[in-house]
């Protein structure tokens, strides 16, 4: 059953690499993650995945294979998927960034 009300404060943090946690809530293939990067977090891999999202706070770079864009509080972003949007977040010294992503898993 898809709940109305989502309350992030009862869902635990992950933190499944090192300067990045992640609160997921999920229904069927869809999910919505609250985001939190640290400057120490590293994207060795390019993402082919797409995300829809807002950040919340603080700032960011996304690389799009060598176009860097970036995005502070307020910034919406739409990236599709696949390797023609293929894409690394990167996190200056010092700076952080919280951000909402809605995606559907494959």
């Amino acid at each position: 059953m898809t709940e109305n009300l989502i309350h992030f404060e009862n869902i635990d943090w992950e933190k499944p690499k090192d300067g990045v946690e992640q609160k997921i809530y999920s229904e069927g293939n869809r999910r919505m993650r609250l985001l939190r990067f640290r400057d120490n977090f590293v994207e060795e891999e390019w993402c082919l995945s797409g995300h829809i999202g807002l950040v919340l706070n603080g700032e960011m770079k996304i690389d799009f294979k060598g176009i860097i864009k970036n995005y502070k509080k307020g910034d919406g972003l739409w990236i599709e998927e696949g390797e023609t949007y293929k894409h690394k977040v990167m996190i200056e010294k010092g700076k952080h960034v919280e951000l909402i992503l809605f995606e559907t898993e494959k």
